[in-house]
């Protein structure tokens, strides 16, 4: 059984598990894990520094979805554990798990000491990056230990930029640049999406989790809905 086919109670458990956990107490929630999300944590694991990158090579060897994740504190490939109600659940091997929604925003994220959940309030100008043209309002509110703050509200600026270059596994694509200006709650940063301009599918983005620990991601072998293929 895929594990993208395991049921949602399991899936549910799971990540309210994952969302109260940190450290070595993440290992023990993956060890516990279902058999078919253990198979997919194993099945692609690289050494965590700062050199790991992902070869077309190995990627095509691996048949789950795969993202390429850069983190201040981390270096990995993730692999798509299971989604529910539209929330994806990726494994840093057995380091740290990342939540994203159907538009490719982190949503939370658990391991290394470190726990984040991000929200966005009222209508998410990501659904519709096809047609975004002016300046747009984002606002956001994050959870996060250990700093132990409670909806704490940043406020984004989302401008859309021009069309840049952006090259994935030996492949270029012609992707709308997105800027995503953060103030508020210590946040004085900026986030940066790649998108494809038909369909505003996000293949590279650069999101801030907290002050000054920004996360990249880059789309390897992208998830796709089954209605979206």
């Amino acid at each position: 059984m895929s594990p993208l086919d395991a049921p949602q109670g399991a899936a549910r458990a799971l990540l309210r598990a994952v969302r109260t956990c940190t450290g070595a107490a993440l290992v023990l929630v993956l060890v516990a894990c279902t058999s078919a999300s253990r198979a997919t944590s194993d099945s692609f694991r690289l050494l965590f520094n700062r050199e790991v990158e992902a070869t077309p090579a190995q990627v095509a060897a691996n048949r789950f979805p795969q993202i390429q994740l850069r983190a201040p504190d981390m270096s990995a490939v993730m692999v798509l554990g299971y989604v529910d109600a539209g929330q994806q659940t990726w494994y840093a091997g057995s380091e740290a798990v990342f939540t994203l929604d159907r538009d490719g925003l982190i949503t939370s994220t658990a391991g290394r000491g470190r726990q984040v959940q991000n929200r966005i309030s009222g209508d998410s100008p990501f659904h519709r990056l096809t047609t975004l043209k002016g300046p747009v309002q984002v606002q956001r509110h994050y959870d996060a230990v250990p700093a132990y703050t409670v909806s704490v509200p940043v406020t984004g600026t989302l401008t859309r930029r021009g069309l840049n270059t952006v090259k994935i596994l030996d492949q270029k694509h012609e992707l709308v640049h997105f800027e995503e200006r953060l103030e508020g709650g210590g946040m004085n940063a900026t986030n940066h999406y790649w998108a494809d301009p038909a369909t505003g599918f996000i293949w590279k983005s650069r999101q801030h989790l907290a002050p000054g620990y920004a996360v990249e991601l880059i789309q390897l072998k992208p998830y796709r809905p089954a209605a979206a293929q």
